[in-house]
């Protein structure tokens, strides 16, 4: 395989799109639930258990994934905002708010999709709006 063919597979596989927003096709592991409140996150930002975030070790700060419970199929949305997990095998770590939402506590296995990111400054989904993507 040539150079160039590899350069166009991982483009292809990955998929990197004009603002630098890295897209991963999807990804599966173990999410685990992490709280804590009023400290500041990776991005700055003040900790909020009741929020729909997440933390994610190498997507960019924004970044909207679909979270889907692979034992009861639930989804929900979730915007990167923190670094983590820094545990083996775990892909992310969610706001209680947001395991909730998926239907568990502790650990589960997960699939993570990236469907786009917020724009600078603006923050969807904020507490209270805890809204499932689908439940089967």
């Amino acid at each position: 395989m040539t150079g160039k063919q590899l350069l166009l597979w991982l483009v292809a596989l990955v998929g990197v799109l004009a603002d630098g927003t890295c897209l991963m096709a999807q990804q599966s592991g173990l999410a685990a639930v992490y709280s804590y409140r009023g400290g500041r996150t990776a991005s700055g930002e003040i900790a909020h258990p009741e929020h729909l975030t997440a933390a994610h070790r190498s997507l960019p700060f924004g970044t909207m994934v679909r979270v889907t419970n692979r034992r009861n199929h639930r989804s929900v949305v979730v915007r990167i905002n923190d670094r983590g997990p820094f545990t083996p095998k775990r892909i992310i770590d969610l706001t209680p708010a947001a395991a909730t939402q998926l239907g568990f506590s502790g650990l589960a296995p997960v699939t993570v999709e990236v469907i786009g990111r917020t724009r600078v400054g603006e923050r969807s989904i904020s507490s209270g709006s805890a809204i499932p993507v689908s439940v089967r």
